[in-house]
């Protein structure tokens, strides 16, 4: 293959023989299913415009009373304003703020660690979920 497109176009495409369709979980669904195993959830880049329709956020407003535990905000799809806009909604709904560099692979512009999440708000995820444990080393 010659690129990662191509590939996966030939062996995950429409038609394909590894083809399989998409099943749709409702959010308040997936967010009982986490909680109920004991992880938290914090919603990837809600307001990165460049990629089309964003998250509202009365929408999250909504996630946060269905138990969503953190909103990603330093993301590098996100702007100054957009992250302040997005730090501002996380406090009054009391949700951990995240960063991210969305880092996948060197084919891509983005550089692993480009954002990175607070060791305080990482703490705070840790003390949201009850089946986790920190292992260092």
């Amino acid at each position: 293959m010659r690129s990662v497109d191509e590939a996966f176009a030939k062996y995950l495409g429409t038609g394909s023989r590894y083809h399989s369709p998409r099943t749709d979980t409702p959010v308040e669904t997936a967010l009982d299913m986490i909680a109920d195993a004991g992880g938290v959830t914090v919603l990837a880049h809600p307001f990165a415009r460049s990629r089309g329709p964003i998250v509202t956020a009365s929408v999250i407003g909504d996630l946060a009373g269905h138990g969503l535990s953190g909103v990603e905000v330093d993301h590098p799809d996100h702007d100054e304003p957009t992250r302040a806009e997005l730090r501002a909604l996380a406090a009054d709904l009391s949700l951990v703020v995240t960063g991210s560099s969305d880092y996948h692979g060197t084919n891509k512009v983005v550089r692993l660690g480009q954002e990175t999440t607070a060791p305080e708000m990482l703490d705070a995820l840790v003390d949201k979920a009850s089946g986790s444990q920190v292992v260092v080393g």
